[in-house]
């Protein structure tokens, strides 16, 4: 949480939004819990220094912001660039230190899905992006669409051009060297090369999905899914039923396919303490046969009323969900 009140000046330092970006983040709520105790009348000072982030919490912040009674003043101290360009919007007055920068863009997002989630997304970020453009517009005076036109271009302001534009009011006062929240501003598209040189510098990162995460996730998934199928074939077989502790020894402690765990299961008679001795000796003189599994994995091991489970057959029942 980077959300902090002192006096009647609430400073908002890091990413819009949790979990976004690797760092310091504040979120709607971190702004709520900062803000609750002090007086809606009362006038509020926000000093903003964000790249942005999250643009439904920025939306969410400006709203929170905006409704306030006593009225909001912000300072942008570094940097106001996407969601918390639009936050800034919140303030009566908009004041830039010198060097500070701006910077309003569409909404993007990560949709992992078939052709009807994306569609859905792209419906979702047209209407966000909307919003915006009009919340820009009724701070700056211009229409919707042209603010529109400066979000899809990626718009980078100095103090002076903010001003120019109608986004910001004032050029602030300051002799303080500016401190920029800590981003990978090579992210954004026409960034400027001050920041870009500045995040390689400090080794700034951002923490956002990646699609070849994105694909190795989804082939765990798929493994995963192959599995659970490969034990449940064994324990719901037929040859399972009285056959339930080397059916559980199949399942979990070998790599049989189905087909070879139920003609093991097969051979080994019913309900008998010695199912599992022969089971065991049945698949090892098979894998001994066509080599196909090492034989070790097969071990022969005596099941007797008395003895618990191994750990590895309640890991991987816990792990595939069996009871």
């Amino acid at each position: 949480m980077s959300a902090i009140l002192i006096g009647k000046t609430l400073h908002l330092h890091g990413a819009v939004g949790d979990d976004i970006f690797d760092g310091e983040a504040f979120s709607a709520v971190d702004v709520l819990l900062a803000v609750q105790d002090l007086p809606a009348r009362d006038r509020l000072t926000v000093h903003l220094n964000s790249p942005g982030g999250d643009a439904s919490e920025g939306a969410a912040i400006y709203a929170m912001l905006d409704a306030r009674a006593g009225g909001v003043d912000v300072v942008v101290d570094g940097i106001a660039a996407s969601a918390a360009s639009l936050i800034a919007m919140a303030g009566e007055t908009v004041s830039m230190s010198p060097g500070s920068v701006m910077m309003i863009h569409d909404p993007s997002a990560f949709t992992f899905g078939n052709s009807e989630a994306l569609s859905r997304t792209v419906e979702a970020l047209e209407v966000l992006a909307k919003t915006y453009a009009g919340i820009y517009a009724k701070k700056s005076g211009k229409s919707p669409k042209q603010c529109r036109d400066l979000m899809k271009a990626e718009t980078w302001f100095s103090p002076d051009d903010a001003v120019e534009a109608g986004f910001a009011d004032a050029v602030a006062q300051s002799s303080k060297t500016l401190a920029f929240a800590a981003f990978d501003y090579s992210k954004f598209k026409h960034a400027p090369q001050q920041l870009v040189a500045l995040a390689s510098e400090k080794n700034w990162t951002a923490s956002k999905p990646q699609p070849e995460k994105d694909a190795k996730m989804t082939k765990d998934n798929q493994a995963q899914a192959i599995a659970t199928a490969r034990i449940k074939a064994i324990m719901k077989a037929d040859e399972a039923d009285g056959r339930g502790e080397l059916a559980e020894h199949l399942a979990y402690e070998t790599a049989l396919s189905p087909e070879e765990a139920i003609a093991v299961m097969s051979a080994a008679p019913k309900g008998a303490s010695e199912a599992d001795e022969l089971g065991s000796a049945f698949a090892r003189n098979r894998v001994r046969a066509d080599g196909k599994l090492n034989a070790e994995g097969l071990h022969s091991r005596s099941h007797g009323k008395g003895e618990r489970e191994s750990r590895l057959v309640t890991s991987m029942k816990q792990r595939h969900g069996a009871k």
